[in-house]
Formats: structure tokens, C-alpha cells, sequence
């Protein structure tokens, strides 16, 4: 008989999580179900016979971590990605707060779902890969103050031999229209300082923001990448000093209709490759970090940009009509030097 992929449950200190295993060894992932977050993604580095594994991705390391939040590592992005102005919106003629009674340290980012409880609902093993369906009812009205709507999210993560995949849907289980968008927020790691990693991103146009990372009104917002040269890496180039929390668009899909952003180190030869079905990506060198700063790079599908839910451009993409649903896939590969 021939042997499967296999997962099995385990702890962080006492939060569950999930481990997959690939049957020869060659690939390891553990996931939270807090937030069905990805807590770590090892893989074999050569061929079949070298028994080691590189760590590609700087998740929460225990408990501690995991519920801080610090960093949004591996987070899912649900029912909105990075920040909300002021914590108010907008919507369908309602004003809303997300932080109500707050008068200051009014930031808000990255939703709910990267801090919901999730359970596995449905799993497939097969000699290849493993497939985890993960399924959160979290969001409902009067759970989260300023967002009085019912989303119910799954989530469905893949695990092959060099690649993972994620697909993010949600459904309104409501009765009104919601506002909602998805992304992830995973930070990257080929085993050195990023400074010294090379990086590729096919976009076109950066989105302009003011000092608070708010994008500028209208068609400011939108910056052609010509008249940025320091941040223009539709050349792959070394990442050097470069400080970045940043949002690129306008990405160029290749022929299978994903864009990818590579991350790549040229000593290693090896590369990363993070893949999406539209959306944009946003980058974050990682300068602010509580720990490891600079030692991982933050590469984020994400389906709207910031503050998208006060941007009227966006208001029609962002409506969930009750009963509908959304679909947002992306994932990563990993090529070595050899392989």
C-alpha cells in the first residue's frame, strides 16, 4: 500500500494545532486553529536522499506569540486587510466604529479571522498532498462592534510536495449586504538577513499613501511605478536597506493567470515564488517587528487595498450580498538549487 500524507493533532503550549507530514519526511506544516494560521512550512532542501529541511516561513514560535498577535504572522485577513481610517466606515449609508469609545490609538488592521476559532471540518490524504478544510462561524452581529454582519469563513489549505496553497471564501449568512475583502500576511524566510535576498513584484503602480499609510484620495492614490524608481521591482533586484510597508497593483498575471512575486537568494539559488489570482500585493520588510527584524520578508495577497472600505471605488467590488459568496486563492512554491 502506498503510504499518505498524514495529519495528526498536537499543541502550542494550549492552543490546538494541526501537523501534516509528507509520507518520505520531505515536508512538515503546522497550522493553528486559532485563525487557521500557518505556523510553520518546512521542506527537504535537495533530493530525495538529504534528510534536511529549511524553514521558509517565521511564524509565531509558541504560544505567547500566537495570541499577542505581534506582527500578523501568517494571519488571515477576514473581512478586511490592513487598516480601516480611524476605525470608521462607511457603508450603504450607515457609519460605522470599530472601535467605539476609544478617543485615541484609533489603529485598526487585518480584521477578525486571524484571531477566530476555526475547526476542521473535512481533510483528503492522498500519497501527493493533503487538502484541510477549515470552517469559522466567528463573525456574527454583536460579536464585533462596528461590523454588524454574518460571515461565515472557510478555509482550504493544500500541502504538496513544494507548494501550499490557500483559498479563502466566505459566505454571507446575513440578511444585509456586507462589507468584505480577504488577504494573508505571511512572512517569508530563505535562511539569511533579506537585505542580501533578491526580489521580483509584477505591478505596475504603487498605491500613494500619506504618513499614516492611508492611501491619498482618489487617482492620487495611484502612483505608476516610472515615477518611483526606488520602488520599482518589476526588474528583480536586491532588497538592500530598503524599508517598505507598501501596497503594489496593476499586477501582471503570467499565462495560468496567477502573478507571481518571486523572492529569491541568489547565493542559495534557491526561490520562492508567491502566487495569487488577482488582488494585490503588499510588501513589509518587517523593521518594526518584536523579534527577528529584517530576517523575514512579509508578502501579502491581499483582495482590496487599505482603507478600501472608505474608497467609493471600491464600495461595489467590497458588497457580499446575502447569500453570496467570495473566493480568494493564492500560495507559494518553493524551487532549491538542484530541484
Amino acid at each position: 500500500m502506498t503510504a499518505e500524507y498524514r495529519i495528526a493533532e498536537d499543541l502550542l503550549g494550549g492552543e490546538p494545532t494541526l501537523v501534516v507530514s509528507a509520507p518520505n519526511g520531505g515536508v512538515r506544516v503546522v497550522l493553528a486553529l486559532r485563525g487557521a494560521t500557518l505556523l510553520s512550512w518546512q521542506v527537504r532542501r535537495g533530493a530525495a536522499g538529504d534528510t534536511g529541511a529549511t524553514e521558509l516561513t517565521d511564524g509565531y514560535r509558541d504560544e505567547k506569540e500566537l495570541l499577542s498577535q505581534d506582527g500578523v504572522r501568517a494571519g488571515l485577513l477576514a473581512p478586511f486587510p490592513n487598516r480601516v481610517a480611524d476605525g470608521r466606515y462607511r457603508f450603504r449609508g450607515d457609519d460605522h466604529d470599530l472601535l467605539p469609545g476609544r478617543r485615541t490609538d484609533r489603529l485598526i488592521y487585518h480584521g477578525f479571522a486571524r484571531e477566530a476559532p476555526f475547526e476542521l471540518v473535512d481533510a483528503t490524504t492522498t500519497a501527493d498532498s493533503a487538502r484541510l478544510l477549515l470552517h469559522s462561524t466567528a463573525i456574527r452581529p454583536g460579536r464585533y462592534p462596528g461590523y454588524p454582519f454574518a460571515v461565515d469563513l472557510t478555509v482550504e489549505y493544500t500541502v504538496g510536495d513544494r507548494e501550499l496553497s490557500v483559498e479563502i471564501r466566505a459566505r454571507n449568512v446575513g440578511d444585509t449586504p456586507a462589507p468584505y475583502a480577504a488577504g494573508w500576511h505571511p512572512y517569508f524566510t530563505l535562511s539569511r538577513p533579506i537585505d542580501d535576498l533578491v526580489l521580483r513584484i509584477p505591478a505596475q503602480t504603487l498605491i500613494h499613501t500619506d504618513a499614516s499609510l492611508i492611501p491619498l484620495p482618489g487617482e492620487a492614490a495611484l502612483l505608476p511605478l516610472d515615477d518611483s524608481p526606488g520602488m520599482d521591482f518589476r526588474t528583480p533586484r536586491r532588497l538592500g536597506p530598503a524599508v517598505i510597508d507598501a501596497c503594489f497593483t496593476d499586477l501582471a498575471p503570467g499565462p495560468d493567470g496567477r502573478a507571481e512575486t518571486v523572492l529569491s537568494d541568489p547565493a542559495s539559488g534557491d526561490e520562492l515564488r508567491v502566487w495569487q489570482y488577482g488582488g494585490h500585493m503588499h510588501v513589509f520588510t518587517g523593521d518594526t517587528l518584536a523579534r527577528d527584524r529584517r530576517t523575514s520578508i512579509a508578502l501579502e495577497p491581499v483582495e482590496a487595498t487599505t482603507d478600501a472600505f472608505n474608497r467609493p471605488e471600491h464600495a461595489a467590488a467590497l458588497s457580499l450580498e446575502p447569500g453570496g459568496q467570495r473566493r480568494f486563492g493564492f500560495g507559494v512554491r518553493y524551487a532549491s538549487a538542484g530541484i
